[in-house]
């Protein structure tokens, strides 16, 4: 099973990845542990990376696809699940290039539909320093503008699926679970 998991900041992407892998047996490809991942071992686009981050800058599609590429290459056999990539079109229509030359295009994209009113309530419950109001209206205008065009462009391919992303825990895996159980 090839997924990805769509929606805004707080939607519950994490908390269902989680419970995803463990149901399933596939690999959660995050892009920041794969950062993370190159820059502690010292490869060449960890050394990219890295001279990026430290500037300041955003590490380019460029360098994110080929550690996504990296990663596999290795195989998967039970597939892979990413959450919180692609965030733009041109990310998603590389990494429909990328997948397609390995042979393993997206099987669905679950987009986890949550109104924003409940976003801002869960990320302000967080807790967290930059989970305040003005932090949270901006990174939902980003969402908006960037990522929001990501649920046309796949519902265009027939690989979306919409999951209503609001109450328990356990009722909201038991929508994603009745969309994936169909890829197993």
């Amino acid at each position: 099973m090839r997924t990805v998991l769509l929606g805004a900041p707080g939607s519950g992407k994490g908390t269902q990845a989680e419970n995803i892998v463990a149901r399933y047996g596939i690999t959660h490809i995050s892009t920041g542990d794969l950062l993370r991942a190159e820059v502690a071992a010292g490869s060449e686009l960890g050394k990219k990376a890295q001279a990026i981050m430290s500037a300041g800058g955003l590490v380019s599609d460029d360098i994110v696809l080929g550690m996504i590429e990296e990663r596999l290459v290795k195989g998967m056999a039970a597939g892979f699940l990413f959450d919180g990539f692609p965030r733009t079109l041109a990310q998603a229509e590389a990494l429909d290039v990328l997948l397609g030359r390995l042979g393993q295009p997206l099987d669905v994209v679950v987009f986890f539909d949550v109104d924003f009113d409940e976003i801002t309530r869960r990320l302000l419950s967080r807790g967290r320093a930059d989970d305040n109001e003005a932090t949270i209206r901006k990174r939902l205008a980003v969402y908006e503008e960037q990522t929001a065009p990501l649920i046309e462009y796949y519902s265009r391919q027939g690989r979306l699926d919409t999951v209503k992303g609001v109450g328990g825990i356990d009722e909201i895996s038991a929508r994603i679970f009745a969309v994936l159980d169909r890829f197993r």
